[in-house]
């Protein structure tokens, strides 16, 4: 099953909002003052979605929040997949890098799972552009947006704990390897689309969101090994 992940847009990634503000059908957006409650126009699904509070100060610039704001106006946003929109505008060579962010927890992990650091990171860059609060409408949560069942494999208890999802998705990053034979486009893809549509393909599945995911994330994989 394709998977489809929101995450919190920080102002490096302003480029990729015409994509990421887009309503989904029957799902208009509205913009509300802190006292009014969300619209009836603003609909969730059934399952949880990963709602994002965009705020413009007397300056113009642009900040977003997981956070209802109390004391401004505000907009209801709403995001998907951070690095598998097909037709995002982001210029995944030089859009800014998250080189500091969780530097302990992704060392220490990178050593007990003997995975290289920087695929760490660009796998968190891709899944939630580094924000811990991420939810998925599919219910993926976390900077690595674990799925429930792989929550449950791993014991997680709190998947938007940054340590806890780090170690779980990594052990999980680490499984596909093995059972892909170390095949990293391979493992990739099985991170996205889940690892039995990489074996009904016999390859990356012809879905375009994981081809870009896969392109993607080895772009920033290599951007992350040469970051300090």
């Amino acid at each position: 099953m394709r998977r489809y992940y929101p995450s919190l847009l920080l102002l490096a990634g302003l480029s990729h909002l015409s994509y990421a503000t887009e309503a989904a059908p029957g799902k208009p957006q509205v913009k509300l003052s802190p006292s009014a409650a969300p619209s009836k126009s603003v609909t969730t699904a059934a399952k949880p979605q990963f709602l994002v509070y965009k705020t413009v100060s007397a300056d113009g610039t642009a900040h977003f929040s997981d956070q209802r704001p109390q004391t401004s106006s505000f907009e209801l946003l709403r995001y998907d997949c951070y690095a598998c929109a097909p037709t995002s505008q982001i210029n995944w060579q030089n859009t800014p890098l998250f080189s500091q962010r969780f530097s302990r927890i992704i060392n220490t992990v990178a050593a007990e799972q003997q995975l290289d650091k920087a695929l760490i990171r660009a796998v968190i860059h891709a899944e939630s552009a580094f924000n811990p609060a991420a939810v998925s409408a599919k219910g993926a949560t976390g900077l690595m947006q674990l799925m429930p069942a792989t929550m449950q494999i791993f014991s997680v208890q709190n998947a938007t704990e940054p340590e806890q999802n780090i170690r779980a998705g990594s052990q999980y990053l680490a499984k596909l390897l093995a059972d892909f034979d170390g095949d990293l486009p391979l493992a990739l893809a099985a991170y996205n689309a889940g690892p039995g549509a990489v074996r009904r393909y016999n390859g990356i599945p012809p879905f375009p969101e994981t081809q870009a995911y896969v392109e993607r994330v080895q772009i920033l994989l290599s951007r992350y090994a040469q970051s300090p």
